[in-house]
């Protein structure tokens, strides 16, 4: 049977410990809502200790999220193998085991942190934002994407971010799965609309959905349109003289 005894740790150990346990914390419950007391608690040191590593709670907010950042941006890597569909599918896969691990958190995290967060930690989450970017155009294989284009994917990846937020706070009132998929094919539906606009986007997605199996997410979102096309009018038959 073990003891109680506590074992002492390094400076850059200790800081590791705390900024874990605040990040386990703020993932269950908004960072305003905890208190460096509870931090101290969970971490096993007194007060006092956690201000000798961390200034306050929003400093070591700013930690954690900085781990949570890396973890967040890190969902986004895929192989460049296979379907554009199935890669985004892996992701949005990732993307949400992120929003179901870190569950109230997630919405404190975008928001940049307790009252509102700061400028270091806005940073950090459009550091986020734009590692996801990159992630999709390199996905879309364009060196210098046209301006439709990288509206497409900018605004694809703050839909995802509300998406979740939303979920979250509608209590998983949609099945996870089901949203991923819709999310992949919100991507496939911006793209088509910003293509009938522009002849750069067009060729970009001609050349990626000519690549797309008909099984897959965008095969599967074009089998789903079908309910919005009028059904073709029965054509009489011929009346012999």
């Amino acid at each position: 049977m073990t003891t109680g005894v506590r074992r002492r740790m390094g400076v850059d150990e200790r800081r590791q410990q705390l900024i874990g346990v605040a990040l386990e914390l703020f993932s269950h419950r908004s960072p305003d809502d905890v208190s460096i007391d509870e931090i101290a608690n969970a971490a096993g040191i007194s007060r006092p200790l956690v201000y000798h590593y961390f200034p306050g709670k929003q400093s070591l907010y700013e930690a954690a999220l900085g781990r949570a950042a890396d973890d967040l941006a890190g969902r986004f890597l895929e192989a460049h193998e296979g379907p554009l569909g199935a890669r985004l599918l892996r992701v949005m896969g990732r993307f949400f085991d992120f929003v179901e691990e870190h569950g109230p958190g997630f919405t404190a995290l975008l928001r940049g942190g307790p009252a509102g967060g700061s400028s270091t930690a806005n940073a950090l989450i459009d550091g986020v934002r734009r590692t996801a970017y990159e992630q999709i155009v390199a996905h879309l294989g364009v060196a210098s994407p046209p301006a439709r284009l990288e509206l497409v994917v900018r605004s694809w990846v703050s839909l995802a971010e509300s998406t979740a937020q939303l979920w979250l706070e509608g209590r998983r009132s949609i099945p996870r799965a089901e949203l991923e998929l819709q999310l992949v094919h919100d991507f496939a539906a911006l793209a088509a609309v910003s293509a009938a606009y522009s002849q750069e986007v067009a060729g970009t997605m001609l050349r990626v959905f000519a690549q797309e199996p008909a099984d897959g997410p965008f095969g599967e979102l074009l089998a789903r349109l079908s309910v919005l096309t009028p059904a073709a009018p029965a054509v009489p038959a011929q009346r012999r003289p």
